[in-house]
């Protein structure tokens, strides 16, 4: 994509533009601003040893308050430097200031690398199934259907458009998350392992909780990641 980056920064940074990085353009060029919660510090600073070359200070905790909900809240953030390939990027994913999918998607997004580092970013499993979703909440019906379309041509996993009370999101169906998950899986850190409804290694399905899915309780990490298909 960028002749500045090379072939693995590319990829990884396509997955963050994909889900929760953010790029914002200065007087001159663009930079990345990176934000996770406390609990995936190991996911920030593996970024941060992705893209070192890029950046000057290391992750740093940082405290902000929401005066909707009157907390504070923490995370773990970094920032690039900004560089011409950074606003090239910003140009291409925000070309009116709002971020879109671009019409090249299906030319760029070809990398597993990508595809692991938007789900680890802004994907999850159902507790109720053994599919899963990408958060894509920000992008419309239409650019849903183009990142749907790109994931069959590019990746053979078929999707759904599913509405839900904010927007939009892709679901990948229990018929296949064993293909995406052995997709992803070999990028996935240890940490996130817990988002992944199938284990390629073992062979097994996560655990299922249909009570907890009905309550909407948090994930519960003592229990066992995965266990064997019901």
């Amino acid at each position: 994509m960028v002749n500045y980056l090379s072939k693995t920064e590319n990829n990884i940074l396509l997955g963050m533009i994909l889900g929760d990085a953010h790029i914002r353009q200065l007087k001159k060029e663009a930079r990345f601003e990176i934000g996770h919660s406390v609990k995936q510090k190991d996911y920030v600073f593996w970024k941060y040893e992705k893209l070192k070359r890029w950046v000057i200070s290391k992750p740093h905790l940082s405290r902000t308050y929401d005066s909707r909900y009157d907390k504070f809240y923490s995370k773990w953030r970094f920032r690039t430097k900004s560089h011409r390939a950074f606003t090239f990027l910003r140009k291409l994913f925000y070309p009116n200031g709002k971020k879109i999918v671009p019409k090249n998607i299906k030319s760029i997004l070809k990398s597993p690398l990508s595809l692991a580092v938007w789900y680890m970013d802004d994907g999850g499993r159902r507790n109720d199934c053994y599919g899963l979703f990408l958060n894509t909440l920000s992008f419309t019906e239409k650019e849903n259907l183009l990142l749907s379309k790109v994931l069959k041509n590019n990746f053979s996993v078929n999707t759904h458009i599913h509405w839900i009370q904010d927007g939009f999101r892709l679901y990948v169906p229990s018929s296949d998350s064993a293909k995406f998950c052995k997709i992803v899986n070999p990028y996935i850190l240890n940490s996130l392992k817990y988002k992944l409804p199938f284990n390629p290694v073992t062979t097994s399905f996560a655990q299922l909780d249909r009570a907890r899915d009905r309550n909407k309780k948090s994930y519960n990490t003592s229990a066992p990641l995965f266990a064997e298909k019901l």
